[in-house]
């Protein structure tokens, strides 16, 4: 299975999501921001977490319309596979590939420490190799992490069961608790929480390591 991981300007993570694929058995491709098109062959597109273009206008708006946008959103249209970090889930935001916005956080400070998340759904690549209520501990570093939606929008993701993990205590203001949402087809997460940075036990845990395990599983399978 082949990786494909994007680098911005600002991105400052790319080589943390490139070792977590890696770690899983994917092959690793990287791609800059000005390409046009994927390399062959490209199975799960990785969009990391950092500060594109510095977060001007609107976090990820600039880095949305970069050429090889059109080509991420080509990969998606056709059910390839979309894995987009904190900076990486405003980015697909702003792409249409995911429902909702990510406002700045309550009480307008920049959140960096470890959290628990709680796994709200098994039933994707991302999350099968954890348990439904699963706890996880994996790190944030945001401040524009405020998940916010509509209340048809967040009755949907509620009722297909597109809400992949949720915090357990809050650390944004994040709407319904909300860290992570997949697309209608379960094919595109975004999550604001840094999986890449719980893979390694060196640096403090491991259960990030499970949801790239379980796309690469889930992906052989498909």
């Amino acid at each position: 299975m082949k990786a494909a991981v994007v680098t911005f300007p600002g991105s400052n993570c790319d080589r943390d999501l490139a070792l977590a694929f890696e770690r899983a058995g994917f092959e690793v491709v990287r791609v800059w921001h000005k390409d046009s098109s994927l390399p062959a062959g490209v199975d799960v597109v990785g969009v990391p977490g950092g500060f594109s273009f510095g977060d001007y206008l609107r976090c990820g708006a600039i880095a949305a319309q970069s050429p090889i946008a059109g080509a991420i959103q080509t990969h998606a249209a056709r059910g390839g596979y979309v894995l987009g970090i904190c900076n990486g889930f405003q980015v697909l935001t702003e792409m249409r590939l995911l429902p909702g916005v990510l406002m700045r956080n309550a009480g307008l400070k920049f959140a960096c420490k470890t959290v628990e998340l709680k796994v709200a759904t098994t039933a994707s690549a991302f999350t099968q190799s954890y348990a439904k209520g699963q706890s996880l501990m994996i790190p944030i570093a945001h401040h524009d992490g405020n998940y916010t939606i509509d209340a048809e929008g967040l009755a949907r993701l509620k009722g297909e069961d597109q809400i992949a993990f949720t915090y357990g205590q809050n650390p944004n203001g994040a709407m319904a608790d909300i860290a992570g949402v997949l697309s209608e087809n379960r094919r595109v997460l975004g999550m604001m929480p840094h999986p890449e940075r719980a893979n390694d036990p060196v640096l403090g845990g491991t259960d990030g390591a499970g949801l790239f395990a379980g796309l690469m599983r889930g992906m052989a399978l498909a």
